[in-house]
Protein backbone atom coordinates (compact mmCIF):
# COMPACT_ATOMS: atom_id res chain seq x y z
CA UNK A 1 0.00 0.00 0.00
CA UNK A 2 1.52 3.51 -0.94
CA UNK A 3 2.29 5.46 2.03
CA UNK A 4 0.14 8.25 2.31
CA UNK A 5 1.61 12.04 1.96
CA UNK A 6 1.31 14.59 4.97
CA UNK A 7 2.40 18.68 4.99
CA UNK A 8 2.72 20.13 8.18
CA UNK A 9 1.88 24.13 8.17
CA UNK A 10 4.08 25.69 11.02
CA UNK A 11 1.66 25.53 13.98
CA UNK A 12 2.71 21.75 13.99
CA UNK A 13 5.96 22.23 14.35
CA UNK A 14 5.42 24.75 16.98
CA UNK A 15 3.94 22.95 18.98
CA UNK A 16 6.46 20.70 20.06
CA UNK A 17 7.69 23.62 22.30
CA UNK A 18 3.96 24.98 23.35
CA UNK A 19 4.68 24.36 26.89
CA UNK A 20 1.67 26.64 27.72
CA UNK A 21 -0.66 23.89 25.54
CA UNK A 22 0.67 20.83 27.41
CA UNK A 23 -1.92 18.45 25.39
CA UNK A 24 -1.28 19.82 21.96
CA UNK A 25 2.30 19.30 22.66
CA UNK A 26 2.32 15.60 23.88
CA UNK A 27 0.08 14.75 21.15
CA UNK A 28 2.72 17.04 18.63
CA UNK A 29 5.16 15.41 20.29
CA UNK A 30 3.90 11.65 19.45
CA UNK A 31 3.17 12.48 16.41
CA UNK A 32 6.86 13.03 15.47
CA UNK A 33 8.06 9.62 17.52
CA UNK A 34 5.42 7.42 16.26
CA UNK A 35 4.63 8.74 12.91
CA UNK A 36 7.14 10.81 11.38
CA UNK A 37 10.23 9.24 12.93
CA UNK A 38 9.42 5.89 12.33
CA UNK A 39 8.79 6.49 8.18
CA UNK A 40 4.95 5.97 8.72
CA UNK A 41 4.06 8.74 6.35
CA UNK A 42 5.79 10.80 3.67
CA UNK A 43 5.69 14.27 5.68
CA UNK A 44 6.04 18.05 3.42
CA UNK A 45 6.61 21.04 4.03
CA UNK A 46 6.44 24.43 1.84
CA UNK A 47 8.83 27.38 1.65
CA UNK A 48 6.09 28.84 3.31
CA UNK A 49 7.36 27.10 7.01
CA UNK A 50 10.83 28.92 6.46
CA UNK A 51 9.00 32.29 5.99
CA UNK A 52 7.27 32.20 8.63
CA UNK A 53 9.74 30.40 11.32
CA UNK A 54 11.97 33.27 9.85
CA UNK A 55 9.38 36.49 11.66
CA UNK A 56 10.05 33.86 14.83
CA UNK A 57 11.78 36.77 17.10
CA UNK A 58 13.31 34.51 19.57
CA UNK A 59 16.59 33.20 17.95
CA UNK A 60 17.08 30.22 20.23
CA UNK A 61 13.30 29.30 19.52
CA UNK A 62 14.17 29.90 15.70
CA UNK A 63 17.02 27.23 15.59
CA UNK A 64 14.85 24.64 17.58
CA UNK A 65 12.18 25.29 15.10
CA UNK A 66 14.85 24.57 12.04
CA UNK A 67 16.50 21.80 14.04
CA UNK A 68 13.15 19.93 14.33
CA UNK A 69 12.93 20.26 10.00
CA UNK A 70 16.22 19.14 9.71
CA UNK A 71 16.00 16.13 12.86
CA UNK A 72 13.23 14.68 11.05
CA UNK A 73 14.13 15.38 7.54
CA UNK A 74 10.85 16.75 6.55
CA UNK A 75 10.26 16.75 2.53
CA UNK A 76 10.75 20.41 1.12
CA UNK A 77 8.69 20.92 -1.32
CA UNK A 78 10.34 22.12 -4.83
CA UNK A 79 9.17 25.84 -5.96
CA UNK A 80 8.21 24.96 -9.47
CA UNK A 81 4.71 24.83 -9.03
CA UNK A 82 4.72 28.93 -6.80
CA UNK A 83 3.04 30.31 -10.16
CA UNK A 84 0.09 27.62 -9.65
CA UNK A 85 -0.10 27.48 -5.73
CA UNK A 86 -0.10 31.55 -5.62
CA UNK A 87 -3.04 31.59 -7.88
CA UNK A 88 -4.93 28.75 -5.94
CA UNK A 89 -4.14 30.88 -2.52
CA UNK A 90 -5.34 34.05 -4.07
CA UNK A 91 -8.74 32.26 -5.34
CA UNK A 92 -9.43 30.74 -1.82
CA UNK A 93 -8.97 34.52 -0.67
CA UNK A 94 -11.42 36.07 -3.37
CA UNK A 95 -14.21 33.46 -2.33
CA UNK A 96 -13.81 34.39 1.40
CA UNK A 97 -12.94 31.07 2.17
CA UNK A 98 -9.34 32.09 4.12
CA UNK A 99 -8.91 36.38 5.30
CA UNK A 100 -7.06 38.05 3.24
CA UNK A 101 -4.21 38.85 6.55
CA UNK A 102 -4.41 35.05 6.45
CA UNK A 103 -2.26 34.71 3.02
CA UNK A 104 0.29 32.16 4.52
CA UNK A 105 -2.51 29.87 5.39
CA UNK A 106 -3.61 30.01 1.97
CA UNK A 107 -0.90 29.05 0.44
CA UNK A 108 -0.05 26.11 3.07
CA UNK A 109 -3.34 24.80 1.74
CA UNK A 110 -2.45 25.55 -1.76
CA UNK A 111 0.83 23.45 -1.53
CA UNK A 112 -0.73 20.85 -0.17
CA UNK A 113 -3.55 20.34 -3.20
CA UNK A 114 -1.39 21.77 -5.94
CA UNK A 115 1.20 18.69 -5.20
CA UNK A 116 -1.94 16.29 -4.41
CA UNK A 117 -1.01 15.52 -0.65
CA UNK A 118 -3.48 13.83 0.90
CA UNK A 119 -3.58 15.44 4.18
CA UNK A 120 -2.29 19.29 5.79
CA UNK A 121 -1.86 18.98 9.41
CA UNK A 122 -2.46 22.11 11.41
CA UNK A 123 -3.26 23.28 14.73
CA UNK A 124 -4.94 26.32 13.41
CA UNK A 125 -9.08 25.82 14.62
CA UNK A 126 -9.70 29.52 13.69
CA UNK A 127 -8.68 29.48 9.51
CA UNK A 128 -7.70 25.83 8.67
CA UNK A 129 -9.03 23.02 10.96
CA UNK A 130 -13.10 23.26 10.51
CA UNK A 131 -15.00 21.30 9.02
CA UNK A 132 -16.91 23.92 6.93
CA UNK A 133 -13.78 25.84 5.92
CA UNK A 134 -12.66 22.33 4.93
CA UNK A 135 -16.02 21.88 2.81
CA UNK A 136 -15.44 24.94 1.26
CA UNK A 137 -11.71 24.56 -0.18
CA UNK A 138 -12.67 21.43 -1.36
CA UNK A 139 -15.56 22.94 -3.42
CA UNK A 140 -13.05 25.41 -4.84
CA UNK A 141 -10.87 22.94 -5.48
CA UNK A 142 -13.39 20.66 -7.34
CA UNK A 143 -14.20 24.24 -9.55
CA UNK A 144 -10.28 24.30 -9.96
CA UNK A 145 -9.85 20.67 -11.55
CA UNK A 146 -7.92 19.65 -8.11
CA UNK A 147 -10.00 16.40 -7.85
CA UNK A 148 -7.65 14.55 -5.60
CA UNK A 149 -8.48 13.35 -1.97
CA UNK A 150 -7.72 15.93 0.17
CA UNK A 151 -8.54 16.50 4.00
CA UNK A 152 -7.40 19.20 6.93
CA UNK A 153 -7.07 17.14 9.92
CA UNK A 154 -5.00 17.99 13.31
CA UNK A 155 -1.94 15.57 14.47
CA UNK A 156 -4.12 13.80 16.74
CA UNK A 157 -5.67 12.34 13.68
CA UNK A 158 -2.35 10.59 12.88
CA UNK A 159 -0.30 10.41 15.83
CA UNK A 160 -2.14 6.81 17.28
CA UNK A 161 -2.19 3.86 15.35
Amino acid sequence: MKKLKLYLDTSVINFIFADDAPEKQRITIDFFENSVETGRYDVYISDIVYTEIEKTRDLIKKKKLISVINDYNLIRLPGEHDEEVRYLSKIYIEKKVIPVSKIEDALHVAYAVVFQIDYLLSWNYKHLVNINREKKIILINKEENYNHFFRIITPIEVAYE
